[in-house]
């Protein structure tokens, strides 16, 4: 049994210990922000923080994370108000989505350690991949986070139409309720 901290919970997975920890988030803790993209490390959509650091989910393994504190997309902000979050959506940083997540994290791990970093930063540090193509708002994204960070701007970026932000932190009920 594998014992992690996940989202500030302690969660035990009974899986074997070479599962990789991208399924083990999916599909025994449901926590599916985090990304299958394409299994071998190269897009970045599997993104998450471990102990700060942010490594691709689908290249560790459950017994590698034995001990350690795990972050994912839903563990960073439940109603979007993270700096990194809030700038994505000012910038118009988001396209269809899918990678976003990974982004989220690995943008949220750079600033964890510098809050102002430069364009050749940036770009190391996200090494994530976008078919959308939103690389230059996504630099100014996390310049413009790092800015939120450091208190030199404010920016009250909305969750999506049609929804508040008590909302977005809830559950979503389930579209198909029994009927009596």
């Amino acid at each position: 049994m594998s014992r992690l901290t996940v989202n500030d919970h302690p969660v035990e997975f009974d899986m074997d210990p070479m599962t990789p920890l991208l399924w083990a988030l999916r599909d025994a803790a449901n926590l599916t922000g985090t990304k299958y993209g394409c299994g071998v490390g190269d897009c970045g959509a599997c993104m998450v923080l471990i102990d700060g650091e942010a490594l691709r989910s689908c290249l560790v393994s459950l017994a590698e994370c034995e001990g350690r504190i795990v972050t994912t997309i839903e563990g960073l902000a439940r109603d979007r108000s993270h700096p990194v979050q809030q700038a994505m959506v000012a910038e118009q940083a988001i396209q269809c989505g899918f990678c976003t997540p990974g982004i989220v994290i690995a943008a949220a791990a750079l600033l964890a350690r510098n809050s102002d970093p430069g364009e050749a930063e940036i770009k190391a540090a996200i090494p994530n991949l976008c078919r959308c193509g939103v690389y230059p708002r996504l630099i100014r994204a996390v310049q413009r986070a790092g800015r939120i960070m450091r208190r030199e701007e404010t920016v009250s970026a909305a969750p999506a139409p049609g929804i508040t932000t008590q909302d977005a932190a809830r559950a979503v009920p389930a579209l198909n309720p029994r009927r009596p």
